[in-house]
């Protein structure tokens, strides 16, 4: 399938501090169609290995859907910020945790039908605490569990969070072969 060029440039309907709103015009198949498109600069999601069999997820308050999830830690690709420079901030920032080795998996967007976000996903090991320096208004608090008790946490519907989920079974599936592990 070819990619559909945009008509006319987008409208700006909508500039927040995170993203915009645009209205977006291109050729359907019969004829123009107009939709609305959010665009952000990106993010990073960290999977943080604290030994071999431990991973660090984390309780997380999240205003929109009013209550706490449980995540990998995350956080919005500020520009000029490179992912792996945002990674390296938000690992710090949310768990205390600086990382000694980082290894880029396939990133993913989240919502391709309304949201440009592309979410860029990081494996941290080699791990060293320290205090975190959460931002203000952030209520989250690290969860340190087995591999396994992730899975099942997964798996039970306990992780409620797209990204840890798709950053979890990704993740679980490359460690298993021998070449990535």
């Amino acid at each position: 399938m070819s990619e559909t060029p945009l008509a006319a440039p987008a409208k700006v309907l909508l500039t927040t501090p995170r993203f915009e709103v645009v209205e977006v015009e291109f050729a359907g198949r019969q004829g123009a169609v107009r939709r609305q498109v959010i665009r952000h600069p990106g993010a990073v999601l960290v999977l943080p290995l604290v030994d071999g069999d431990r991973v660090c997820l984390i309780r997380n308050y999240r205003v929109a859907v009013g209550k706490t999830l449980v995540e990998l830690p995350a956080g919005t690709i500020e520009p000029p910020a490179e992912p792996l420079e945002t990674a390296m901030r938000e690992l710090r920032e949310e768990t205390g945790y600086s990382a000694a080795r980082w290894r880029a998996l396939p990133g993913f967007y989240m919502s391709p039908g309304i949201l440009r976000e592309r979410m860029h996903l990081f494996v941290a090991e080699g791990l060293t605490s320290g205090p975190p320096a959460r931002e203000a208004g952030e209520q989250i608090e690290n969860l340190i569990v087995p591999w396994s008790e992730a899975l099942a946490m997964a798996e039970s519907g306990q992780i409620e969070d797209a990204k840890t989920l798709c950053a979890l079974l990704l993740w679980d599936r490359l460690r298993r072969r021998p070449s990535q592990a």
